[in-house]
């Protein structure tokens, strides 16, 4: 759909950069989003360097950290962000009342009834997207907070720590927070605008000052020669980066615009085109629409880090890790050979909320449960709901195909290679078929694109699941699984 006149200079938020945005040619929303990030790039440089917490109390960095995102999420949104301040405090005044035993479910409720009724004004304010960043984005991060710390506070308070799983007991929150620790972890300034979302504990930890130096304890320094713990850097990680978030930019006002989605669906394109050639051009726009998720994802990765959150510990050759809060693995995503593989490195901590407030806790139907959960909190456009039913279609054939095929061709390194060449292909294209409603959106163009590629990974992924027995889990599998339970029984008995 066209814009109309003007449309590259709207937005909910300031208007204070109207010159550049017309200066550039880009919408001044994505203009107020990329400078409020820029913005808080620099404040977490000078929050860690001169608001450390041995500079600072955790009530001042608390407090720093909240006004700042406040600030940030007005520029940007305007009066729309009162929807975030109005969720925080509802579910702030849940937190207090609510009984422990059903603090979660409340809390659950309220945050993911009041981000679906936005989703639903979002439609008719902005009908389909004519802004590219809103106060949704921001509403959907502090809903994943919200329901992490109420699960985490029911965890810690409401059962009985032989009922929780590892890492439940391990961030479980034992105590309500404070008024200002709610705030600073909800409304902080590194991630308001993009997120990611965090746990709770991890964050306090970062605002108290043992966030890296937990992390550190878990190796034997001493074994490695060391006579005191280092003083790990988040500089490198930072640089490098904002020069993947560089690189991801100038793919974005390059390809992005030059590669449109919507012409997969243009008429003269499919009279002309023929099917192979549209299916790769179909690889092309999705590749063109991907740079804008890793700028946006990477860089504000880099301002938690840059601010000294993050920290995730020491790899196997003794490196400093910093992606405890990353939110895709791009070489991981580009070189997956499997749907599975795919979708575990795209929004990382989305993947890891869904797990931790619906997975593990369903007690029925995980699977379902959680994919409706998934599209809810993405919001209510035909084109998501498109994207995760063939979604979950591709993924139950590619399974059938994996445990029923893949043991052929691990005999030798040449059928091993021509496997993984074959299956990174497919891969590839079945991601493209399955997201390209996620971008249109609507209902019309998304049925118009599947019937011009004959709705193929439909018809194939049925044939799969219906010509294929289901196994599922090979023998090499279930016989490591089996060893890694032995030798869980066996470490718990010395």
């Amino acid at each position: 759909m066209a814009e109309p006149p003007g449309a590259p200079h709207r937005t909910t938020g300031s208007t204070l950069l109207h010159p550049l945005s017309a200066l550039l040619g880009i919408p001044l929303d994505q203009i107020n989003f990329v400078a409020c990030q820029l913005f808080a790039l620099l404040a977490a440089f000078w929050f860690r360097i001169y608001l450390s917490p041995s500079h600072a109390s955790s009530a001042v960095r608390h407090a720093f950290a909240t006004l700042f995102g406040i600030y940030f999420a007005v520029f940007c949104f305007g009066w729309y962000s009162i929807h975030l301040f109005v969720l925080v405090m509802m579910n702030y005044g849940i937190m207090n009342m609510a009984s422990i035993p059903n603090i979660h479910r409340y809390s659950f409720v309220v945050a993911m009834g009041y981000l679906t009724l936005c989703h639903i004004s979002r439609i008719y304010i902005f009908h389909y997207g004519i802004l590219t960043t809103d106060f949704s984005g921001p509403l959907m991060i502090i809903t994943q907070k919200i329901t992490t710390l109420a699960c985490q506070l029911h965890d810690g308070i409401g059962r009985q720590a032989e009922e929780l799983t590892a890492e439940q007991n391990r961030l479980a929150v034992k105590s309500r927070p404070s008024l200002l620790e709610y705030l600073s972890y909800l409304l902080n300034f590194m991630s308001i605008i993009a997120g990611p979302c965090s746990n709770y504990k991890d964050y306090i930890a970062f605002i108290e000052g043992r966030h890296v130096h937990m992390k550190l304890l878990e190796v034997n320094w001493k074994q490695k020669g060391y006579d005191r713990l280092p003083d790990p850097s988040p500089t490198g990680a930072v640089m490098y980066k904002l020069c993947i978030t560089l690189v991801s930019l100038i793919l974005f006002l390059t390809l992005t615009k030059n590669f449109p989605m919507a012409y997969i669906i243009d008429n003269e394109f499919l009279d002309k085109t023929p099917f192979f050639s549209r299916l790769g051009y179909l690889y092309v726009v999705t590749q063109a629409a991907k740079p804008k998720y890793y700028f946006a994802w990477t860089l504000a990765d880099a301002v938690n880090n840059a601010a000294g959150y993050g920290f995730s510990g020491v790899d196997e050759r003794g490196t400093f890790r910093w992606d405890l809060l990353s939110n895709l693995n791009i070489w991981n995503i580009e070189t997956a050979t499997s749907f599975k593989m795919y979708i575990e490195n795209w929004n990382i901590q989305t993947a890891a909320w869904l797990k931790r407030v619906c997975y593990d806790r369903a007690p029925w139907y995980p699977t379902a449960l959680t994919f409706i959960l998934s599209a809810l909190w993405h919001g209510i456009y035909p084109g998501y709901y498109f994207t995760f039913l063939t979604g979950i279609l591709i993924t139950l054939a590619a399974r059938a195909i994996r445990n029923n095929c893949r043991h052929y061709f691990l005999s030798s390194v040449p059928l091993k290679i021509a496997y993984d060449v074959v299956t990174w292909a497919v891969t590839q294209l079945a991601v493209c078929y399955t997201v390209a409603p996620f971008v249109m959106l609507a209902v019309e163009p998304t049925i118009k694109f599947y019937k011009s590629v004959y709705f193929h990974m439909h018809i194939l992924s049925i044939l799969v699941l219906l010509l294929l027995p289901t196994r599922p889990q090979t023998h090499s599998v279930r016989r490591a699984q089996n060893q890694a339970m032995l030798n869980s029984i066996k470490s718990k008995d010395k």
